[in-house]
């Protein structure tokens, strides 16, 4: 069996998982960005609370393609996931302990860049000047 990547409860992330999404509902940018693909809240948040569960702790009951997911929605902009990780960070630093909140920025980020680099690829995204 892998080891967690870093100390986390099963609850301490579905807690995390439910307040982001509570903040993304009310924020003025991705709120309604999310509100056009998200018709069913509770099992969206059960959904990226077994992404993470998957990603921090190696359990295997996540089955999905985040890339191809955000590509297909048509309307996520790179500029996005900036906004998106910044509010993501603020709930983990509210919600967890620092070390905890700074293990799971750090892979949050890493998730991050690797979907930014992902979309570069997209029709209408632009060129990266990296």
């Amino acid at each position: 069996m892998i080891p967690p990547r870093f100390d986390v409860s099963e609850d301490q992330i579905a807690r995390v998982v439910a307040t982001f999404y509570a903040c993304i509902r009310e924020h003025p940018g991705l709120g309604p960005v999310f509100a056009r693909h998200v018709t069913d809240w509770p099992a969206h948040e059960a959904k990226i609370t077994r992404f993470w569960r998957n990603a921090i702790l190696h359990e295997r009951s996540y089955d999905g393609n985040p890339l191809a997911v955000h590509r297909a929605a048509g309307n996520v902009r790179l500029g996005m996931f900036d906004v998106w990780l910044g509010l993501f960070d603020s709930v983990l630093k509210r919600e967890l302990s620092p070390d905890t909140a700074a293990a799971w920025s750090t892979l949050a980020h890493r998730i991050g860049r690797g979907l930014m680099f992902g979309m570069q690829g997209d029709p209408g995204a632009p060129p990266s000047l990296r």
